[in-house]
């Protein structure tokens, strides 16, 4: 897996919000029926949410009908600011062995497929939004279940 574990539920948490925004017409989604439905733990999907709050992706409201939004609408929210907010940009920028040498003066056998593999994805990240993602959404499971 390329991502952390707490990347891939912030895509699926943005996804789900994105989704349920335009299913229910509410604003602010709770986070306990966030964490039931995509089967994750409720602090450890607070702390994920909390980042995503940091990095203004994401904003809370406390109270009776408080919870979690986008702060934009999905249209306009890359993938790549959500992997950026959790993950940081290493990803892209790494060898994949982990070795701290590596570079295209010193590269590893892997280095230049890795470096094509690498611009792949960041282009893939940068390109497609939340709501790319979630017009599709009827294909794939967010709970992972």
């Amino acid at each position: 897996m390329l991502l952390s574990k707490s990347c891939t539920y912030a895509v699926r948490a943005a996804l789900l919000i994105s989704k349920k925004k335009i299913d229910s017409g509410r604003n602010y989604i709770p986070v306990s029926e966030l964490a039931k439905e995509l089967d994750i733990s409720f602090h450890f999907l607070t702390k994920i949410l909390q980042k995503l709050t940091e990095s203004k992706i994401m904003n809370s409201f406390r109270g009776p009908n408080g919870g979690i939004t986008l702060t934009r609408s999905p249209e306009k929210i890359k993938i790549i600011e959500i992997v950026d907010a959790i993950d940081g940009m290493k990803l892209f920028e790494s060898c994949i062995f982990g070795l701290p040498t590596c570079s295209d003066d010193h590269p590893c056998p892997l280095h230049k497929q890795w470096k094509l593999q690498r611009i792949e994805i960041l282009k893939l990240f940068k390109t497609n939004t939340i709501h790319d993602l979630t017009i599709n959404d009827d294909e794939f499971n967010l709970s992972g279940k």
